[in-house]
């Protein structure tokens, strides 16, 4: 009985390291969200680009820490003779005490809080690059629309002038 329950507690150890690492992850997401909408909006596809690519190369370097917690989980699930969709933080919780219980009582809050406040950064950014393309898709309608024959424009003293041309760009003042 005694080693079951030394075997956990080494188990939920591992599990705070790997609930830490994705706190920081957490924490870098907010981090990068920021970036882009700062870089979306000053239009500097350098460091978009840039951006980019650092996301997809830690993107797979953190599913390694999604395979560890995994295989934690199922592992405690099976300590705690419970299925692996029961084997939640909260159940660990009520099935510790002491110090590993107020451990994993605030990971838990932390990675919810931080969960809140990633969807709501990631609404916003994906508020923002869609209000992009529906501005892109404005502006170039109206680029393309003036290009069709036909189009009635105005000079600068109010008399309509009909543009025959299918030129994208009027160059005559």
């Amino acid at each position: 009985m005694k080693t079951v329950v030394v075997e956990i507690e080494d188990k939920v150890d591992e599990l705070l390291g790997v609930l830490e690492r994705d706190v920081q992850h957490i924490q870098e997401s907010l981090s990068r969200l920021s970036e882009l909408r700062s870089l979306v909006v000053k239009r500097d596809d350098a460091s978009l680009h840039k951006l980019l690519e650092s996301i997809k190369s830690e993107s797979n370097s953190y599913k390694d820490n999604e395979l560890k917690r995994r295989l934690l989980r199922e592992e405690l699930a099976t300590a705690l003779d419970c299925s692996f969709k029961q084997m939640t933080l909260s159940r660990l919780e009520d099935e510790l005490s002491g110090e590993k219980k107020a451990e994993v009582a605030e990971r838990k809050t932390k990675l919810q809080t931080l969960a809140k406040k990633l969807k709501k950064e990631h609404l916003s950014t994906a508020m923002l690059l869609s209000d992009c393309a529906r501005f892109n898709s404005v502006l170039l309608t109206s680029v393309l629309e003036l290009a069709q024959a036909g189009t009635i424009t105005y000079n600068p003293r109010g008399f309509a002038e009909r543009q025959t041309n299918s030129a994208f760009v009027n160059l005559q003042f």
